[in-house]
Order: C-alpha cells, then structure tokens, then sequence
C-alpha cells in the first residue's frame, strides 16, 4: 500500500469513535461499572461523578501521556469535555477534573474498586467464544506470572519502600536505594497479554527483618486469583524462580497446571533423573523437542520438556521446562510454545509499559495510593488498546507503530466531537477478530 491509499483510507477515520466503539463491543456496561466505584469523598463536597474521575486517566495512558499536569491541558478544550459527556452519558458537564482532583481521589480510593473494574472486563472476555483456541491443552488458560520495578528514590519515599544497600569492598553502606516492585499475573491469548491481577511488592513497615520478594508475593496473587477466578482451569506460566515446593502445593491446591521454566540448580535430583532418562526414552522426541514423564519428587510426578527456540536475535537455544501435564507427541509442540509465552509478560508487557507507552515508571502522584492506583488504571487502559490494536480492521491495514496511533487517538480526541449518530451507532452489534 503506497502513500497515496493510505490517505484515501484514514480521511473517513474516526479513531477515537472507533476506540470507543470497540470498548462497547466488550464492555457494553462499563460506564455502569466506573459510575458503581465506591467513592471515598464526602459526598457533600462532590462535583464529579466516579466515572469521570476515572475516564480522564484512562484516557491520558490510551493516547500516550506522560504526566497528569499535561493532560489537564491537553484536555482543556469544549470539544473533549463535550465528547466524554457524550461517552459517559451525562446531561451536563461544564469542565473536565483538573489532575489535582483526580490525584485527591484516587489517594483516597481503595484499589480493589479498581481491580473489581478489571475483573468485570476479563470476565466478559472470557465470555467471548473467539479466545477459546487460545486455550493450552483445549482447557487451560495461560497466566503468565512475573515482576518487575516501577518507581525508585534516592531517599525513603514511604514506610512501604523495599530497599536495596550498595556497599564498598570494606562492606560499608554506599548507598541506598528505596523502591516499589509489582507482580503482574497476565492472561495471554495469542500476541495479547492482559492483565488480570496485581500484587504489589512491599514491606509491611520500615523496620520489618526481611523484605517482601517476589516469591512472596506470589502466595498472595494466588490467593486473590483463586478468590476472584473460582473455577477457572488456569495454567501457571513463570520463570524457574516459582519451581518450588510451595508453588507445586498451591497449584495442586487450586486445581491448576503449571508450565515453568526449569534451571539444573534448581531441583537437582530431577535434573540428574531427566538427563540419564531423555538417553534412554527414545520414542520421547519429535524434532528439536523430548520430553520424560513421571519422574518422582516428593510424593509427586514432575515431567519435564526440553526443546530448542528461537530467540529474538534469531539464534536458538535449549530450554527445559516442568510441568504436571502429561506430555505426549500430540501436545508437545503446543506445550513448548506455551512455556516460550512466558517472554511475552517482558516484551508485550512490561517493555512495552515502559518504554513504548504509558510511562509507568513515572510517578504520577506522591502519595503511593494513588500511586498504585494510577499502575492499575494503567492495566485497564492497556487493555482496551490491545483489543482496538488487534480487532480494528483499519490499524490492520495501515500499519502504524504505537506512539502514531495513540497521537491519532488524542487528536481525534481533541478535534472531532462525537455525533448522535456516533452514539448510536456504538451501540450496534458488530463482528470483531483479534487476530
């Protein structure tokens, strides 16, 4: 496609109309959801609803904005407070919150009213019969388990701060630096990798004898996705830091699989075991994988898959995962690539929120409420993106990189009120692939 068509193609375009189009397709009742937020403020000292309290900062990490004073400016013209009263339905609505107001908020919200705002999207994803095939074994869904740092200080920004000493070859303390970790749990269905539930890395006080980690952690995440997902067949995808005794019992617990990345040092009594059985088990191998079933630990059998990938460089190399799915030569390519996805939670995930879009190294506020608050509407809003960047027929077509099509966004934003017919329109059953 030349320059030419291309221009053909996107003078018709509404891009925010079509992102809103989408996230209606989805979430016809999410308007409702951020409306039914319970609001911490004093009710008698109101003047925006939860909604739009909570749509402005979505809609800053959807078209790439960096800090809260810019989107207060950026959105500080008639046409985008006409066009979210338009979206959220409201009969008057005379200025957009400033970003002090929304940081007030959301320093008093609780963040699990944001996580049950999460929950309902993943739930009616789950509804949609299009992700079936994305499923491990046609039963499991994939949930990628990892951390990763969000914000670091030179000094201690609160009691909660994990901290990390840097010493001289006399031991002495040279530095310190103070930070705040997150563990993600992501579902991945195809290139997509969705957030599903977050568990923040953090001590209980400053003076606590050993810091939280992310193994830790873990056991908490579990517990929070058992509670909120009771009865959904889940496969643990994590890397060889979660091949342990704890993490076998709770998965075993939950009725859940697990697909981890295995390193010789980690349990070594198995790795001996596969490497005399993988010489002897021939019919265990199909091209550049095999594979041992049933080998004994602790009262359990673990199975373990070896197998050569390519990496991003384009080399290959070996990697060996353990898993309790019996493996066979039906499924051991699938699993394989299953345990591969694991890398998606770093590239599509965090690389991507780092780097790429939503900043969410950045520190949108001081108070660390709102801090993790604004990390999960920053999971909300990706979300969306990744649905309207998979299922729009246009994005398909003209190839754009991210940054171009979150600045489309934000000028389509900006410039374009949203028609009647517009909203109508929205509402309209359509047939979206993301594929």
């Amino acid at each position: 496609m030349n320059r030419k068509e291309k221009r053909e193609l996107e003078k018709e375009a509404k891009y925010f109309f079509e992102l809103m189009k989408n996230n209606k397709h989805f979430f016809k009742d999410l308007n409702k959801v951020l409306l039914q937020v319970k609001d911490p403020r004093n009710q008698s000292y109101i003047t925006y609803d939860t909604d739009v309290l909570l749509l402005a900062p979505i809609l800053k990490n959807l078209f790439n904005m960096k800090s809260m004073r810019g989107m207060t400016e950026s959105f500080n013209r008639d046409e985008c407070i006409e066009n979210v009263k338009k979206i959220l339905g409201k009969k008057t609505l005379v200025e957009l919150p400033h970003y002090d107001t929304i940081n007030d908020f959301l320093s008093a919200l609780d963040s699990k009213e944001l996580e049950k705002i999460r929950t309902y999207m993943i739930k009616e994803l789950l509804k949609k019969r299009s992700l079936e095939k994305y499923r491990i074994n046609e039963k499991y869904w994939g949930v990628i388990i990892d951390g990763t740092g969000l914000f670091s200080f030179d000094e201690k920004h609160c009691e909660h701060c994990l901290r990390r000493e840097y010493r001289d070859e006399n031991g002495e303390v040279k530095k310190t630096v103070y930070m705040h970790h997150v563990l993600e749990a992501k579902l991945v269905v195809g290139d997509m990798v969705l957030s599903i539930a977050s568990e923040f890395i953090e001590n209980e006080s400053e003076d606590v004898k050993k810091q939280d980690c992310k193994l830790k952690a873990f056991y908490r995440l579990a517990e929070k996705l058992k509670k909120i997902f009771k009865r959904l067949p889940i496969c643990i995808l994590g890397d060889s830091l979660y091949t342990c005794e704890g993490v076998f019992d709770i998965c075993e617990e939950n009725k859940w699989k697990y697909m981890l990345r295995f390193k010789e040092g980690r349990i070594s009594s198995v790795a001996d075991e596969f490497a005399k059985l993988k010489l002897l088990e021939s019919d265990n191998k199909l091209e550049d994988i095999c594979w041992v079933n049933g080998i004994a630990y602790n009262q359990r059998k673990l199975n373990l898959i070896e197998c050569e990938l390519d990496e991003q460089d384009g080399n290959k190399k070996q990697f060996l995962f353990i898993t309790d799915m019996n493996i066979t030569k039906r499924n051991a390519k699938a699993l394989s690539h299953a345990g591969k996805s694991r890398w998606k939670i770093e590239n599509q995930g965090f690389n991507n929120q780092k780097n790429v879009r939503y900043y969410i190294e950045h520190a949108n506020s001081h108070n660390y409420t709102a801090m993790k608050n604004h990390y999960i509407l920053t999971q909300i809003a990706d979300i969306m993106m990744q649905l309207f960047e998979k299922g729009t027929k246009l994005l398909k077509t003209i190839k754009k990189t991210a940054i171009k099509i979150s600045s489309d966004l934000l000028e389509s934003f900006r410039r374009h009120i949203l028609t009647d017919e517009d909203i109508t329109n929205m509402v309209k059953p359509i047939q979206i692939r993301c594929t």
